[in-house]
């Protein structure tokens, strides 16, 4: 921790919507999380009910009052770069700022939990991590699971990424490959004495244009595949065929995918084309089967929706945890320079989170 009188103080006796304009207003772009995460770390260690751990500028705290499930909740303290969007304002219901939406707002949600719930019916544990807006490589919560697992077990997840202050179970899985065709150089002006590779990649196109995407019912869910070139490239200059011509593919699979089956997928798919996968990420299963995810569900209320897109519940469920996306804010605002949530969304999560982890087992 930095020296004391430099650590902003979080007053955690706020209401979510103020402690998360306290929040938005330390600026913690990714790689620069040193102040929040000293800050978080000085409130969570005045709770004499939490045992707190920290990694880097990754923190974790938990309860241990020997319940018969675990539930972690967790989310990141990195946002992207200042866009004019600090400091924090409140307009007509409206808190504008970075890292309102993504994800600071959830992140109060959790510190006002971790304050005024000491003996929730469900152990909890709490993660607050950074490096989620960068690279992998970099990712609070991937390194937490590399070295400490034990840290993120439990019988349920919640990742409090924006999500409308509604439940979005599991996310789909990712995986990015090159397809390449080759050809021969020549002279434009002698083409016929070359081979063009870009032609070639007209097969390559004409299947994903004729793909149809799998939707397979998960839970109750129904999930959305999607197969779709997403860059093109090749040539090397105006007057020469091109002898090489690579097209980016990027599919999205539904969870009840392995990572093996999405890339055995692809390579038949692309059969008698040179493949190379650049990418690959699991997805997550939803898990609403689990008691502790039925309960949760049950008190949320509302429809519960598929994610489409990948997030960090995936490393939930590589641990064999089920996971949801739950946290105030509309994703379409998130890296904008207009960043916003509805102090409704703050609210409304603190106040049905709580419910669920103070209601009789």
């Amino acid at each position: 921790m930095s020296d004391a009188r430099d650590v902003p103080v979080l007053d955690l006796s706020l209401d979510a919507v103020a402690l998360t304009e306290q929040l938005v207003n330390i600026e913690s772009v990714s790689h620069d999380e040193a102040r929040i995460a000293d800050a978080v770390e000085q409130a969570l260690r005045a709770l004499p009910h939490l045992q707190v751990v920290r990694r880097g500028h990754t923190l974790v705290a938990r309860t241990e009052l020997g319940r018969e499930e675990r539930v972690v909740l967790a989310g990141h303290l990195d946002t992207v770069p200042v866009n004019d969007n600090l400091p924090a304002r409140l307009e007509d219901g409206v808190l504008h700022g970075l890292g309102t939406c993504d994800m600071k707002g959830g992140d109060a949600v959790m510190l006002r939990l971790a304050a005024t719930v000491p003996e929730p019916r469900r152990d909890l544990t709490f993660i607050f991590y950074e490096a989620e807006e960068v690279a992998d490589v970099h990712n609070g919560l991937r390194l937490l699971a590399e070295s400490d697992p034990e840290l993120m077990k439990a019988d349920f997840a919640i990742l409090m990424e924006p999500s409308n202050a509604s439940v979005e179970a599991g996310c789909q899985g990712t995986l990015r490959v090159e397809v390449r065709t080759h050809g021969e150089r020549a002279h434009s002006a002698r083409s016929w004495r070359g081979v063009n590779a870009i032609h070639a990649v007209h097969e390559v196109l004409a299947r994903l244009a004729a793909y149809q995407p799998r939707q397979p019912v998960i839970d109750g869910l129904t999930y959305h595949e999607g197969l779709n070139a997403v860059r093109i490239h090749g040539g090397v200059a105006g007057n020469v065929v091109p002898d090489e011509c690579v097209v980016e593919v990027n599919y999205r699979y539904a969870p009840d995918r392995s990572p093996e089956e999405a890339v055995a997928y692809v390579t038949e798919f692309f059969d008698g084309f040179e493949l190379e996968v650049t990418d690959l990420a699991p997805g997550a299963l939803p898990g609403l089967d689990r008691p502790a995810a039925r309960a949760f569900v049950d008190a949320v209320g509302g429809e519960v929706a598929p994610k489409f897109g990948w997030t960090d519940v995936a490393r939930f469920s590589a641990l064999g945890v089920p996971a949801v996306n739950y946290g105030p804010g509309d994703p379409l605002f998130a890296h904008k320079q207009d960043e916003q949530v509805p102090v409704t969304d703050i609210l409304r999560c603190e106040e049905q989170l709580r419910a669920w982890l103070e209601a009789d087992a």
